[in-house]
């Protein structure tokens, strides 16, 4: 299968390695979890990487492809208001900061569309 842009490959890459990075860097993950969802940061650092490993497995098997990717492109719209707050939270740093958290906010869109394109190339 060639490693194209909307390659399911490079999708589930993607999504394995945010996985384990929540697991192995945890500390800059739980600085975005949004104060108003209950229960601690940590524990939704933790889940969301969990959850990402679950969709790159999910979209590297062709059988389940579709329904993971479909899923993934959720996922990518559910985790805007972490890259909201990080934007908010970057007022005070360097300019530099600034525009790179600003800059990843519009990046959720066409994450959203590969999952979604990912999804249509699916068989099944």
């Amino acid at each position: 299968m060639p490693r194209t842009p909307s390659s399911p490959v490079l999708l589930a890459g993607l999504l394995a390695t945010a996985g384990v990075a929540h697991a192995v860097a945890p500390k800059q993950f739980d600085a975005t979890v949004p104060s108003a969802l209950p229960g601690t940061a940590r524990q939704w650092t933790y889940a969301s990487g969990a959850a990402e490993l679950l969709l790159a497995a999910g979209v590297a098997h062709p059988r389940t492809r579709r329904v993971a990717a479909l899923a993934a492109a959720a996922f990518f719209v559910g985790v805007f208001p972490a890259n909201v707050k990080m934007a908010v939270d970057a007022r005070r740093r360097t300019p530099a900061v600034r525009a790179v958290t600003l800059a990843r906010l519009p990046l959720q869109v066409p994450l959203v569309l590969w999952a979604r394109n990912v999804s249509r190339g699916a068989a099944g």
